[in-house]
């Protein structure tokens, strides 16, 4: 799977990823720190990337703007260590694939994963 995680994320979760096989980048490797929200997620859409973060408001902005991509990983967990949240991230990933592929916000917490299908608000048929 393609990452991109947020700066609020450790650079050090980026080579956990790609040692288990995952194309993963830090917006620290695209220039992307301090940028706005916006940029992240355009550039995790631009590069067909799961956004992975920590930070609520990418929830948020897809529930405003109604979009159906990035895929967005948000942990809420008592783990902050990048071995913690990787060995989190690994060990329910086959769980969550075919979500975030389709486009989804999965909220990784202490005892369960949440998962919600985008968009959020979906038009009614015509």
């Amino acid at each position: 799977m393609r990452f991109l995680l947020d700066e609020c994320l450790s650079i050090r979760l980026a080579p956990l990823l790609r040692d288990a096989g995952h194309d993963c980048v830090h917006v620290h490797e695209r220039e992307l720190l301090g940028a706005p929200d916006e940029a992240v997620m355009a550039a995790a859409v631009a590069e067909s990337r799961v956004l992975v973060s920590m930070d609520t408001d990418f929830g948020e902005s897809l529930a405003t703007s109604n979009a159906s991509l990035p895929s967005v990983v948000l942990f809420r967990r008592a783990g902050r260590k990048a071995e913690d949240q990787a060995a989190v991230l690994l060990l329910n990933l086959a769980d969550i694939a075919d979500d975030l592929d389709a486009g989804a916000i999965a909220v990784i917490m202490n005892s369960q994963i949440r998962l919600r299908r985008l968009p959020l608000r979906p038009q009614p048929p015509a």
